[in-house]
C-alpha cells in the first residue's frame, strides 16, 4: 500500500529522525471547534519544540496520508461528513476514495506500516460497559502492532478493570510515568497497577529495546497522568458519568455514538473542565512523546 508523506515527515523518516504519529479522530469527532483545530496545530507544535518530527494522519480521497497540511486539518477540523476510521473501515475508505480521521487502532497500524515507533494520544478504546464482548478495535490492534503508545490511560467512560485485564490477558505491557498506577483519563489515579513505573524517557528506551530483543510483537502503553492541576477527583468524574450515561439511556444512544454522547455530556455536567483536562493531557502526552522518540533515535 502506497502512503502519502509530506517533506518533512518523509524527510524525517530518510534521515532516521525521530517522528511522532498523532491520530486524527480527536481533531474531527473528539473536541469542539474551535478548539479541534487550535489543539491540532498545538500537538505539532510541541513535537517540534521536543526534538521531534510530527506525523499526523489521516485519509484523503482514499489516500492515506502521513503528516497534513493546513488544508486537510482544516478539513478535519470543521467537516461534519468525515468518517472515522477504525482499522476496519481503512480498506472502504481507499476503495470508495473517501475521507477520514483515523482512530487509535487504525494510527497505529499506519504509524507501523510508516516505520514510525512513537505514537501519542488522549486515550485507548477498551472493553466498553455493561458486555465484556463489546471490545475496541484499538485492543487488539495494540496486541499484535509494536508501537510505544503515549497515552492517559482508557476514555474514562469504558470498563477500565475489564480493560487492563484485556491488556494483561495480552500481554501489552502497561508503564506508569512517574506513577504506580495506571491513570483514569482525567483522574490521576485509577485502583490499577501499571506493570512498571519509569521516570525517564531513558528508562523508556531501556523497556522498548529489551522488547524488541524478545522479538514481542505488542505495543507498549505509557501512561502519562493529566497534570495535577488539572486533574478531576474519581468521585467527582464518577457522579458525572454516572448522569451521562443515563442520559445517553433516556435518549436511547446506542452503537459507536455512545463515547462522543458521553465525553460530550461530562463536559457539560463539569463546565468545561473536563474538555480543558483533555486539551492538558494531549498536549503533555505529545512532549513526553517527543522526549521518548528522541531517546530511542539516540
Amino acid at each position: 500500500m502506497k502512503l502519502n508523506f509530506s517533506e518533512e515527515v518523509s524527510g524525517a523518516l530518510h534521515f532516521d529522525r525521530p517522528v511522532v504519529a498523532l491520530e486524527s479522530t480527536v481533531i474531527a469527532h473528539g473536541l469542539p471547534f474551535p478548539q479541534n483545530i487550535d489543539t491540532a496545530y498545538k500537538l505539532e507544535r510541541i513535537v517540534r519544540d521536543n526534538g521531534a518530527v510530527p506525523a499526523t494522519i489521516g485519509v484523503f480521497d482514499g489516500q492515506i496520508t502521513v503528516g497534513l497540511n493546513d488544508e486537510q486539518i482544516e478539513l478535519l477540523a470543521t467537516s461534519a461528513e468525515l468518517r472515522k476510521l477504525s482499522i476496519r473501515d481503512l480498506p472502504v475508505a481507499i476503495a470508495s476514495k473517501g475521507n477520514g480521521a483515523t482512530t487509535v487502532a487504525s494510527t497505529a497500524f499506519i504509524a507501523k506500516l510508516a516505520g514510525i515507533n512513537v505514537f501519542a494520544t488522549g486515550g485507548i478504546g477498551g472493553v466498553h460497559r455493561g458486555s465484556e464482548w463489546d471490545v475496541s478495535a484499538d485492543l487488539p490492534v495494540l496486541a499484535e502492532t509494536p508501537v510505544l503508545v503515549v497515552c492517559s490511560g482508557a476514555k474514562v467512560v469504558l470498563d477500565l478493570p475489564a480493560t487492563r485485564e484485556w491488556l494483561e490477558t495480552h500481554g501489552v505491557p502497561v508503564l506508569g510515568w512517574n506513577c504506580d498506577e495506571m491513570p483514569a483519563f482525567y483522574s490521576l489515579t485509577s485502583g490499577l497497577a501499571v506493570d512498571g513505573r519509569v521516570e525517564s524517557e531513558r528508562e523508556v528506551a531501556e523497556v522498548i529495546k529489551a522488547r524488541e530483543s524478545l522479538g514481542m510483537r505488542q505495543a507498549v502503553l505509557l501512561t502519562v497522568p493529566v497534570p495535577e492541576h488539572l486533574a478531576i477527583a474519581e468521585k467527582e468524574m464518577s457522579d458525572a458519568l454516572e448522569r451521562a450515561l443515563t442520559a445517553a439511556a433516556d435518549g436511547g444512544v446506542s452503537g459507536k455514538e455512545v463515547t462522543p454522547f458521553l465525553l460530550s455530556r461530562i463536559n457539560e455536567i463539569t463546565a468545561g473542565r473536563s474538555l480543558e483536562a483533555n486539551i492538558a493531557l494531549l498536549e503533555n502526552n505529545a512532549r513526553i512523546a517527543a522526549a521518548v522518540a528522541c531517546q530511542l533515535d539516540r
